[in-house]
């Protein structure tokens, strides 16, 4: 009995073994006989899926146009496709590769083009046909399946009023960086937090307990009108700033206001057109996973460094926080990290990231954190991320969104405004003419309150 015992247990080994064979060749790019995909296709399709998990989205997108020239009309190549194209904001694309394509993940991704498109009832409607998949779960796409459909009718993001509004940041915390702004949400007063880690505008639920439409008014010169807004309780964010936060602003509202967010000029501006670049600023590409998520790539080290793949999250005050992967790429271990004095769960680690190259800019010298939960915004996501950068690297620098947000301008002038002991000039209403958008940065700045200490010395531009 037990050799017949130990017999069937060596064959079911074997079975397994080569099951575990066959699983891992499926990995390797070698055409599946499923599919029927030649095994060139294959090879484009699997480097493409690479590519995007790794968020390099430019390389994605020339490999899956190798891939669909290969094989146009095959769906798991079409929708792969329309994954990275709708990660550049290219919604038109997204529905033509996706024309005709019957899975509960195309519809996903065909209600999400309509969705940032301003075509609301596509939306809900390509949005309910994912959600009646039972596999499927969803809280974003149900929330705003909701709004669409009370939305019947309505235009998303209208501005009217001045050309160009600019409001001063409030500077809420005098040791973290908050990018905190005043607004009107249907009249009423109200704080809110500049956000690229939401999609949304988010309100406060003790007041919204229910996503809902909103208007606001950004100083007395511009208004935003039927702006979606989703319900979440900000007690604790507010708790965290030690102010009464009301709202988050999402990326989705920044795009549509061409924003600029100088924190240390403490200046927040809208405009109703698309700002020209500005002067002595370094381009960085932005890339939205599933439309929302901001993503940017930088290189640890220097220009030719390892590339990293950055959540940007204006709701967080560190700088840098990576995993394991990207300490590794910085050059640092995480057990060589120290604990975080006074985290009560001993799980936060620090040290410095010794260069961080962001576009043309060479940022020393970055503290970092190990111990944010990556893993999880990764699984949101559904990109591999070495870590997420928050407000307290972002607020040295003015940051202004281009190309309806598909570029992010940063200018450096600390060194500049320093020697010359005044704080960096402001965009003003007054310098905005009708005929001809004004150039940036204008004057007219008022003085400047000391900000929070330093977290990275000044970046250099090479």
């Amino acid at each position: 009995m037990q050799s017949s015992f130990l017999s069937r247990g060596a064959r079911a080994s074997v079975i397994a073994l080569a099951a575990a064979a066959l699983l891992a060749g499926c990995g390797t790019g070698a055409a599946s006989p499923d599919n029927g995909r030649p095994a060139d296709a294959e090879k484009w399709y699997r480097r493409a899926q690479t590519d995007f998990t790794e968020a390099d989205f430019a390389e994605a997108h020339d490999s899956i146009a190798k891939a669909s020239q290969l094989v146009p009309e095959d769906v798991e190549v079409k929708v792969l496709a329309a994954k990275i194209a709708l990660s550049s904001l290219d919604y038109a694309e997204v529905l033509r590769l996706l024309k005709g394509v019957r899975t509960s993940e195309a519809a996903g991704l065909r209600g999400r083009a309509y969705w940032y498109k301003g075509e609301l009832e596509a939306a809900a409607d390509e949005l309910d046909a994912m959600l009646n998949d039972p596999e499927v779960k969803d809280e974003w796409a149900k929330s705003i399946s909701k709004l669409a459909r009370r939305g019947a009718g309505r235009t998303p993001f209208v501005l009217s009023g001045g050309m160009l509004a600019v409001l001063e940041m409030v500077h809420v915390s005098p040791v973290a960086p908050y990018f905190v702004i005043p607004i009107e949400i249907d009249g009423e007063s109200a704080l809110a937090m500049l956000a690229t880690g939401s999609a949304e505008v988010v309100l406060d639920s003790a007041t919204r307990p229910e996503p809902s439409w909103v208007s606001l008014r950004l100083g007395q010169r511009l208004e935003v009108h039927d702006v979606p807004a989703l319900a979440q309780d900000l007690s604790g964010i507010s708790k965290e700033v030690g102010a009464p936060i009301k709202a988050l602003l999402g990326v989705n509202l920044l795009r549509h206001l061409n924003s600029t967010i100088d924190y240390e000029g403490r200046q927040f501006v809208a405009r109703t057109y698309a700002p020209p670049p500005p002067p002595s600023a370094t381009r960085l590409n932005l890339h939205y996973v599933r439309g929302g998520g901001m993503i940017v790539r930088g290189a640890m080290g220097s220009e030719k460094g390892p590339s990293a793949a950055l959540l940007v999250d204006t709701s967080r005050p560190f700088p840098l926080a990576l995993d394991a992967g990207g300490w590794k790429k910085a050059g640092t271990t995480v057990e060589s990290l120290k604990l975080v004095a006074g985290d009560p769960e001993q799980k936060l680690r620090e040290g410095i990231v010794p260069l961080l190259r962001l576009g043309a800019f060479d940022v020393p010298r970055v503290l970092g954190l190990h111990g944010i939960p990556v893993a999880e915004m990764e699984k949101q996501v559904g990109v591999d991320l070495d870590g997420v950068m928050g407000a307290g690297l972002l607020y040295q620098f003015r940051c202004t969104f281009g190309d309806d947000g598909r570029v992010l301008w940063l200018e450096d002038d600390t060194d500049l405004m320093r020697m010359m002991s005044q704080p960096r000039p402001r965009e003003t209403p007054e310098n905005t003419r009708d005929a001809s958008p004004p150039a940036l940065p204008p004057s007219g700045a008022l003085p400047l309150a000391a900000p929070p200490p330093p977290t990275t010395t000044a970046p250099k531009k090479k």
